[in-house]
């Protein structure tokens, strides 16, 4: 198992900056992928950016350039600096922690932080 502690998050407003950490504790060894998802009132779950054991790293397209991820030495953290927010990136925010167990995805999920940016 996998545990997941979020911090960050908050309320601000547009063109201002916030910044994500979530601690993975745990049976964390192997290639993994570590990121962060989120959710608007109504809509799907979607990706925000991620970064793999190997530090290679995805962003979502609507992210252009404002987000930037990280993970420390020990890999165990996983940032997310998010500057320039716009209203439309106001959500509830999730770390992710994935690997691949017998060749499946197995994913473990943060409690999610929100975060709210106001025109």
């Amino acid at each position: 198992q996998v545990q997941l502690v979020e911090s960050g998050g908050g309320s601000v407003q547009a063109g201002g900056s916030l910044r994500l950490s979530c601690e993975a504790s745990g049976s964390i060894f192997g290639p993994n992928t570590m990121g962060w998802y989120r959710q608007a009132p109504g809509k799907q779950r979607e990706l925000v950016a991620s970064i793999t054991s190997g530090r290679r790293i995805n962003y979502a397209d609507f992210v252009e350039g404002r987000f930037t991820i990280s993970r420390d030495s020990a890999m165990n953290t996983v940032n997310l600096q998010m500057n320039s927010l716009k209203p439309e990136d106001t959500g509830n925010y999730y770390c992710n922690y994935n690997r691949l167990r017998y060749g499946l995805r197995v994913d473990y999920w943060g409690q999610g932080t929100q975060v709210t940016v106001s025109s």
